[in-house]
């Protein structure tokens, strides 16, 4: 199975400003991303970014770069363009892994591109895992999904989805028993082709009030294939406390 990756890499945060150089483990956050990359046995591992600082770090850890806009709105719209500078084939498999997953399983990299490739009626797949703990349910912070029988998004969103009327109603301390509820985790893979039609859409009403730009794809009557993920995954890097978490976790790898 042929795919490449694309890390989109960000200068700014704020909550953790210069988030992609900061030192874990002895090496950038971004150095420790893209090796992930590499292990996945993709044909290629790209830094996209728009960023000078980040390309100097890039290049000397020998890591390929495409420069983008500072324009961009959304990790995708920096994908869009890498696609049409790279002039990927519309066929191309281009998976998206976020610059602040240095301890994403390698495994996951090619499962969301081999769910893109056995789903030939859709141009986009990405993962989820099970929610077990009542917090992670209605934290904002935790992106949930709802997916038809089949494995398709029918929607993403912030707040604890599905709503249990009965149970919820009540008390919000335990999770539903007849109810599954899903952690989205945001790792994508696209085709070509469906990344430059994504450039030329707006950012919809959706996208904008949840903050999450994987909305567009489905305002725009486009389908999202969901895989449950085959190994459990942590959080990407936010805070300093999840650099901390995350330098000790590397340190004793």
């Amino acid at each position: 199975m042929s795919f490449v990756v694309v890390i989109p890499a960000r200068y700014a945060s704020s909550r953790l400003p210069g988030k992609p150089l900061r030192d874990v483990a002895g090496k950038p956050l971004i150095q420790h991303v893209y090796e992930r990359g590499q292990a996945s046995g993709a044909d290629e591992v790209v830094v996209a970014t728009d960023d000078e600082r980040i390309r100097q770090a890039a290049i000397a850890f020998g890591a390929p770069v495409c420069m983008t806009s500072t324009e961009h709105q959304s990790g995708t719209d920096r994908l869009a363009e890498v696609a049409r500078l790279n002039n990927y084939d519309d066929g191309q498999i281009i998976v998206n892994l976020q610059g602040d997953e240095p301890l994403i399983p390698v495994s996951l990299l090619r499962q969301v591109a081999a769910n893109l490739a056995s789903h030939h009626d859709t141009s986009v797949a990405t993962l989820c895992e099970p929610i077990s703990v009542p917090d992670l349910l209605f934290d904002p912070n935790v992106v949930k999904v709802v997916t038809d029988k089949a494995g398709y998004a029918l929607y993403f969103s912030r707040a604890p989805i599905p709503w249990d009327r009965e149970r919820f109603a009540q008390q919000r301390k335990s999770l539903s028993q007849n109810i599954s509820h899903y952690r989205h985790i945001g790792l994508y893979a696209y085709r070509g082709a469906f990344l430059k039609e994504y450039s030329d859409w707006r950012p919809c009403t959706l996208e904008q009030a949840e903050s999450l730009e994987q909305l567009r794809v489905l305002w725009n009557g486009y389908r999202i294939h969901v895989g449950i993920a085959v190994e459990p995954t942590t959080a990407g890097v936010d805070t300093e406390a999840d650099l901390a978490r995350v330098s000790e976790t590397l340190s004793q790898s």
